[in-house]
């Protein structure tokens, strides 16, 4: 049965969130886990648990949340002891090197050992890449991995590839991107023919830099391979025109942080509207059905994590302030991954035999 390794010291609120996120999973989806962290720590939050019950809840508090009682010892959770945590701010190549026996580097080991099958990873983006590249090595044909991440649109799910993974990208580079973000979206979110469109200033085939129009004449050329359908400017994200949006990471990741921002924003303005009078509060209780429905469709917790896509294993990257809710929907993307056998399709394109 496949089983998923966690990284339980990283991010903003570990051990306590990503804990409570695998012992989530475990119970919601029955998917086995290895926590993989100071055991003590690992043990605490567990103890935690049974005593007091899981607290599930998504929206940071903003909808009401429910109290579970959990015998954690009845869940197929074990745990890999891990000595050392590599921090935010550490130098991601550095930090691999000296702490062979951090968190992260040993849940990447429990899938090069078979241990698990994927791992999902909250704390550094740079540590997780690192790790994932130097402990399970890229697959044939991929230059260089990519940062696939599952955004809304009105129409549907949409990949962007890359928000974050790498700043200075060339042509093929990009067409790669788009040939592994198209299998995600088929093999994945279950898109027939995945609609491939380049982020750019401008429709036009002549807009953009060099980069962009030399890109374009690469996917132009190969239009029989995947269904490229041209640029698509910023505005047309969430229009749901295309399913695979292409960029390089530095583009991609001030793109994804202005989406979360900006989702963020609203809602805490119309929260404070709905708090301005006694008619508001009441408004406020009418529509919150509502509310909540609108928020699980952007919320980035309900996607869970973004695909470190073109390595040779399964890895999945968290924000760093992931909630357990976030985890918990991490671990599924990680099992949907590895059940799609999404690496063997990509790696079947190359003539490589997974």
């Amino acid at each position: 049965m496949t089983r998923i390794a966690i990284d339980a010291m990283g991010g903003d609120h570990a051990p306590k969130a990503i804990v409570e996120g695998a012992v989530w999973a475990a119970m919601e989806y029955k998917i086995p886990i290895e926590l993989v962290g100071k055991q003590y720590d690992i043990e605490r939050e567990l103890d935690r648990i049974d005593q007091e019950g899981l607290v599930c809840s998504m929206g940071g508090g903003i909808f009401p949340h429910k109290r579970l009682k959990v015998n954690t010892k009845s869940l197929d959770i074990k745990i890999t002891h891990a000595s050392e945590v590599i921090e935010m701010g550490e130098a991601p190549g550095q930090a691999i090197r000296k702490k062979k026996n951090s968190s992260i580097v040993l849940a990447v080991n429990a899938v090069v050992t078979g241990s698990s099958d994927a791992v999902v990873a909250a704390g550094s983006t740079g540590a997780a890449m690192g790790a994932s590249l130097f402990g399970l090595g890229r697959l044939h044909g991929i230059e260089r991995p990519a940062i696939a991440t599952v955004i809304p649109t009105m129409k549907g799910p949409l990949v962007l590839i890359d928000s974050g993974a790498n700043t200075d990208c060339t042509p093929e580079m990009l067409y790669q991107f788009g040939l592994m973000g198209s299998i995600y979206a088929k093999s994945v979110l279950g898109i027939k023919n995945p609609r491939i469109a380049l982020l750019n200033i401008g429709e036009e085939a002549g807009k953009g830099d060099e980069l962009a129009k030399d890109t374009y004449k690469l996917f132009d050329e190969n239009k029989d391979e995947l269904n490229f359908i041209g640029n698509a400017e910023g505005k047309e994200i969430f229009l749901g025109n295309c399913d695979v949006i292409v960029c390089d990471g530095f583009v991609g990741n001030v793109t994804l942080k202005t989406i979360e921002g900006v989702a963020r924003m609203l809602f805490y303005m119309i929260k404070q509207e709905f708090y301005h009078d006694i008619f508001s509060k009441i408004v406020g209780l009418l529509v919150r059905p509502v509310l909540k429905r609108i928020y699980v469709k952007i919320n980035y917790e309900e996607f869970g994590g973004a695909l470190l896509l073109g390595v040779k294993g399964i890895t999945v990257i968290c924000h760093g302030r992931s909630t357990a809710y976030a985890i918990k929907n991490a671990v599924k993307v990680a099992y949907n991954a590895v059940e799609a056998g999404i690496n063997k399709s990509i790696a079947s394109y190359y003539g490589e035999i997974q």
